[in-house]
């Protein structure tokens, strides 16, 4: 209950974020007290709950460019938005003709995806709440799975790593937007040891809201086990 009481107060105001990517224009809705709502999460005591979703993220930037560049690939095809936020990537991914499903732990984040759906006049993506620890998807039904930043903590690797197995199609790829940072860093080797094969298509600096990073973009396909 304290979680919705805290959420819906910040409901009331929102602000946006004006992005262009590879010549698209998007606005992006978000809450506005972004102060308060860090603090009053910050007192909740659960790290799943930090609100890393109220920013848009260079790494998804960088996704959102590769998408557009390779929309051919991706039109009709079944994606799997890992961890979508405020849904740059899934609604990018729309906008292509994709069939997107956008996954997020907090439904807040959902919520406000939808919401920006509308805003952008792109087709909605399927928005589901879910944990990806414990997915609840058909076996090796996406052909692609997208995800931005999403190792920013070491123990995600494991569960990830299982998702990936499970549920990429055969022939599928998976291409994450990573920031270089030292938490992730060895992630790539991690999954070649278990029999990806996982390629660096390109890495550049940055710059999306108030976020600057270096962000690596990464392609992961199965390898011959």
């Amino acid at each position: 209950i304290l979680r919705n009481i805290c959420f819906n107060r910040q409901v009331m105001g929102h602000d946006s974020i004006r992005l262009q990517i590879s010549g698209q224009k998007w606005l992006i809705k978000r809450p506005a007290d972004l102060e308060t709502l860090w603090t009053e999460m910050d007192e909740l005591d659960q790290d799943e709950r930090i609100p890393y979703w109220v920013e848009v993220w260079p790494a998804s930037k960088l996704l959102g460019e590769w998408l557009i560049k390779n929309k051919q690939d991706i039109r009709g095809k079944l994606c799997l938005d890992l961890g979508c936020g405020l849904g740059l990537t899934s609604l990018i991914a729309s906008k292509l003709q994709a069939r997107v499903i956008a996954l997020d732990y907090i439904w807040q984040a959902l919520y406000f995806g939808r919401q920006n759906s509308l805003l952008n006049e792109v087709p909605s993506p399927l928005w589901v709440q879910m944990d990806w620890r414990k997915p609840g998807f058909k076996k090796k039904s996406f052909d692609y799975i997208l995800g931005s930043d999403v190792f920013y903590e070491r123990r995600f690797f494991e569960p990830i790593s299982r998702l990936f197995d499970r549920f990429l199609a055969p022939g599928g790829k998976i291409w994450l937007g990573d920031p270089d940072r030292t938490v992730s860093r060895d992630v790539w080797t991690r999954f070649k040891s278990l029999g990806w094969q996982v390629r660096k298509i390109v890495s550049q600096k940055i710059k999306c809201s108030s976020q600057k990073a270096t962000v690596n973009l990464w392609e992961i396909t199965p390898g011959p086990r």
